[in-house]
């Protein structure tokens, strides 16, 4: 069963992609609506779906806003965004780096959020609860920034924890653009205009930001890479979604990496051309042919992704090749020095100018 799983791999992926901004249209919007209703308690149904809904929306919007307000201890927000994970591996490691912003950053009140709908829906619901995994509320940007609005922080910064500026870092844009516009039209006359807005970049926003990286890395895996090969899973995205081309520092992030040990190498679960079968071809143009390969999640945390398509799928791929096979779940913020340069970009953004967003037709 394992070498027909992997058997022609590239073709499988295309047809995964096959019409995959329809798809993903859907499901985003089948799960935004089920999460909602989930995190209230409340199911959707009959004549009346659509004010349903709405009622669902506010109250949802309510938790959150008696959150902030009863966590709020000064007039600083600082917001960071993950994907998110429905693992209790990386809800330690969100519970650690929460820890770290707040010793790092005293000056502000510290929240995290999930942008993705599925991540929030399941792991409200405990996805993994037979597994002693917690059950979690985590929240949407959107929704924590409509509270911050609300208990009228004078100051918001967030920072991104996605690895590259993909398309969810677009999507987290978005979110603040949303709040700048007023999308729900709650925010009282003058408000927006008045707050300092920050966005923080993802770990490897710059070509510099990837030398940082490599280095990093290596820092914390010279030793294995000395004896074995490593292979860092990364996410990336499919071509019709590689915002702002950033797929490109995968392949920057290898050669670096390379600079420093040729046993490195970088691989995605979604980016063309960088699937594991690539980075099998480009092992053996190097002349690698055997051996132990050590794989390691190029995410931020240890969730589905590593625990499925590393795991299971990378491992059962290289052990069918010939080579040996280990792994560690760690996600890249599990990493102090790593965790660092995220930290950077949020003291960066906070020595910068702040956006503009917001400074323009609030009235």
């Amino acid at each position: 069963m394992k070498k027909i799983k992997h058997l022609n791999i590239k073709t499988m992926k295309k047809i995964k992609h096959l019409n995959i901004k329809t798809m993903k249209k859907i499901k985003h919007l089948i799960i935004a609506m089920l999460a909602v209703a989930v995190s209230v308690g409340f199911t959707a149904c009959g004549d009346d779906d659509e004010a349903m809904i709405k009622d669902n929306m506010a109250l949802y919007q309510e938790t959150v806003n008696a959150e902030v307000k009863a966590n709020k201890k000064g007039d600083k927000a600082l917001l960071i965004v993950a994907f998110g994970s429905t693992w209790q591996k990386a809800f330690d490691t969100f519970d650690k780096t929460v820890t770290a912003y707040k010793q790092a950053f005293p000056g502000y009140d510290v929240y995290i959020s999930f942008s993705s709908a599925i991540c929030r829906n399941r792991a409200a619901t405990g996805e993994h609860k037979y597994e002693n995994t917690e059950i979690r509320n985590y929240y949407a940007p959107e929704n924590y920034l409509r509270a911050f609005g609300k208990s009228r922080y004078k100051e918001i910064v967030v920072q991104s924890l996605q690895v590259i500026p993909g398309e969810e870092y677009t999507r987290v844009v978005n979110d603040i653009k949303d709040f700048c516009n007023d999308k729900y039209r709650e925010m009282e006359p003058g408000y927006l205009a008045s707050v300092d807005l920050y966005l923080g970049a993802p770990l490897m926003a710059t070509v510099d930001d990837v030398k940082d990286v490599a280095k990093a890395i290596d820092d914390n895996l010279g030793a294995v890479a000395a004896t074995d090969i490593v292979a860092l899973m990364g996410h990336g995205n499919p071509d019709i979604y590689d915002t702002y081309s950033a797929n490109i520092r995968y392949t920057q992030l290898e050669e670096e990496l390379q600079k420093l040990n040729g046993n490195y190498f970088v691989g995605t679960v979604d980016m063309k051309d960088n699937f594991v079968d690539d980075v099998h071809a480009r092992m053996v143009a190097r002349g690698i042919t055997g051996g132990k390969v050590h794989c390691y999640p190029l995410m931020s945390i240890a969730g589905d992704h590593a625990h499925n398509d590393m795991v299971e799928d990378w491992g059962s791929y290289f052990t069918g090749k010939g080579y040996g096979n280990d792994y560690t779940l760690e996600g890249l913020l599990d990493y102090p020095n790593i965790r660092r340069i995220w930290m950077s970009h949020t003291q960066a953004a906070i020595d910068g100018e702040p956006l503009e967003y917001n400074k323009a037709g609030d009235e």
